[in-house]
């Protein structure tokens, strides 16, 4: 058996919100580095939890024995794989423990204080590479940039930032073969009648929003190429024939010339599969909409977080709400759907700001739209601003940033009942009859209650 294997501890049987929504993914930044080793003679296996369960991962580790285990870590699997590197401690204290991920750049002495031996920072691929090399000839790899570890005298060496790749059509597709993709493809199938499967085409977010993490690619803007793309589109399509795609990256429409291309290649190459993607509403316009629908786009997710342009600003999202609400209905008039992300409970957000936001949905009246109450992610400016006003002590083993509160406008309890007022006020606005009636009085019930948990 192979010395290195590839885990995430992500299962979603243990996940019910997760089991209601059903739209899981493999994860993708794993399946790279792993990818990335395979290329460069390093074999390794992947074990993917997402259907399996802990139990069955510890059979596998205790069959297989790898001499390295490494551990994609983020915000929703952080409790478990603190449970994996616990266990591993007890049962196999000679496997080296390996993670990395978004969670470990602003967690690493955390990590290595619950049994991990490498935390790898930011960019994986080839960090854990020459990580493993090193290893592997008897070396300690205090040279090896990306590193946060544990000398032998028991100080931490960081060992400094690794330069980002520049040219990422020097990767290699990311391991789907090593997965059982289809498993996620019948979960899609049997809850959505159709499937997705999830494609990234470029790393970091130019964009400062203080709620965002960068904790793995910070703020640069690499691209792999249209051709590049568009040749896994064809290894997808091949291979599996998904319904859709899902483009994970942050702003899909951030260079317009990158699109024209994409929308010119992956039409004369007959690689269309249908897809959504998410963009920022000062990266579209009527031609850049064209280009999408030409391209196979459905759906268009587009930033905006809040109605109010006061909380706009607050959060640096540097986009003007009018803007916002143009693009989606405009998106819409071309025949593409439109969804829409709404976050509640952001510092300095009052009620009039609740109440600007659910004018804002009634008017841009986009198809989708998602509504979650804002947390501090560690490492981002939003966590900055907060810290000095937590409210709580959550066990850092035992739960995520979701957990952590901080001082708001209004009670924590409040924007639970304010987000089922808005969800009801806006279905007020988009049903009829009954329905709309039945809405009416949930949303007069939810104000109730806001007013009461303030």
């Amino acid at each position: 058996m192979p010395g290195i294997l590839f885990t995430h501890g992500y299962f979603l049987q243990d996940d019910a919100k997760e089991q209601q929504i059903m739209r899981p993914y493999p994860p993708l930044g794993m399946l790279y580095v792993s990818a990335w080793l395979t290329k460069h003679d390093l074999e390794n296996r992947v074990f993917d939890t997402t259907f399996s369960t802990m139990e069955k991962l510890q059979e596998e580790i205790l069959s297989s024995r790898p001499e390295f285990l490494c551990l994609y870590v983020n915000l929703m699997t952080r409790v478990n794989i603190v449970r994996i590197l616990h266990w591993m401690q007890e049962q196999m204290p000679e496997t080296v423990l390996i993670v990395g991920g978004p969670e470990v750049r602003y967690h690493a002495e955390q990590l290595l204080d619950h049994g991990a031996g490498y935390v790898v920072v930011g960019e994986g691929e080839q960090t854990c590479l020459e990580l493993i090399q090193e290893l592997q000839q008897g070396k300690e790899p205090l040279q090896v940039s990306g590193l946060i570890f544990r000398t032998a005298d028991g100080t931490i060496h960081r060992s400094g930032e690794r330069h980002k790749i520049k040219d990422l059509d020097e990767l290699p597709l990311p391991a789907r073969d090593k997965i059982d993709l289809r498993l996620y493809l019948d979960a899609w199938k049997q809850r959505h009648g159709m499937n997705a499967v999830s494609v990234n085409t470029m790393r970091g977010c130019p964009y400062s929003c203080k709620w965002c993490s960068r904790a793995v690619y910070g703020m640069s803007y690499r691209r792999r190429s249209v051709t590049h793309v568009v040749d896994e589109l064809l290894h997808i399509k091949k291979t599996w024939a998904p319904d859709t795609l899902w483009f994970v990256d942050d702003v899909f429409t951030v260079s317009h010339k990158w699109l024209a291309a994409f929308c010119e290649e992956v039409t004369g190459r007959e690689a269309v599969i249908p897809y959504e993607c998410i963009t920022r509403a000062d990266r579209m316009n009527e031609e850049v909409i064209r280009m999408l629908k030409a391209s196979g786009c459905f759906r268009v997710w587009i930033g905006a977080e809040s109605g109010s342009q006061k909380v706009i600003d607050l959060m640096d999202r540097r986009v003007e709400v009018e803007q916002v609400r143009n693009m989606i209905q405009l998106a819409r008039q071309h025949g593409l759907e439109a969804g829409t992300f709404i976050m509640l409970g952001y510092p300095g957000e009052t009620e009039a700001d609740i109440e600007e936001t659910i004018r804002h949905l009634q008017l841009s009246h986009p198809d989708h739209y998602t509504i979650t109450v804002a947390y501090p992610i560690k490492g981002t400016e939003l966590y900055a601003e907060v810290e000095p006003h937590f409210l709580n002590a959550p066990d850092w083993s035992t739960t995520s940033d979701r957990q952590q509160d901080f001082a708001r406008t209004y009670s924590r309890k409040f924007y639970d009942h304010a987000v089922r007022y808005v969800v009801n006020k806006v279905e007020t606005s988009r049903t009829k009859g009954f329905r709309s009636v039945k809405h009416r009085f949930k949303a007069a019930a939810a104000k109730s209650m806001m007013a009461i948990s303030k």
